[in-house]
């Protein structure tokens, strides 16, 4: 086993937390501009998606503090492109998720062979970040007409 770079680490943990905590404020603001006759079941998959991201936040910063770090108060800068068609959400919300995937295998190759503890929980998190990419595909399939 290697040494884990805590330094590096923490300031890794702190970027998922700020970008989970993004996701909250991002899942929220779609859950409110979706409109049309598929509104509900898409309001609740976005509010299900700010509740989980406010849950990887909380656990982020757990382990931050675990390893005495100190979780910032700020959260990830997030662009308004004031387009709310469904379709258009739900690519902002690929981008989104790709992103949070990237962080998570970041923190994976961060504390590869260093933390078997933070190596599942970033496995673990990245399996369900792969899932949501995969969700939010199938959801833009109709948009399309193919595989996205």
């Amino acid at each position: 086993m290697k040494e884990l770079d805590q330094e590096k680490a923490i300031h890794l943990l702190n970027t998922i937390m700020e970008f989970e905590l993004a996701g909250v404020v991002r899942y929220t603001h779609y859950s409110l501009m979706v409109t049309g006759p598929n509104r509900i079941p898409i309001v609740d998959f976005f509010k299900a998606q700010a509740n989980e991201s406010l849950l990887h936040a909380q656990q982020v910063g757990e382990i931050l503090t675990g390893l005495e770090g100190h979780p910032s108060l700020r959260i990830a800068p997030m662009e308004e492109t004031y387009k709310h068609t469904v379709r258009d959400i739900l690519e902002e919300s690929l981008n989104h998720e790709k992103k949070a995937l990237e962080l998570y295998k970041s923190l994976l190759e961060t504390v590869n062979d260093a933390s078997i503890y933070l190596e599942e929980f970033a496995r673990t998190m990245i399996g369900q970040e792969e899932l949501h990419n995969i969700e939010i595909k199938k959801m833009l399939r109709d948009f399309s007409g193919s595989a996205v």
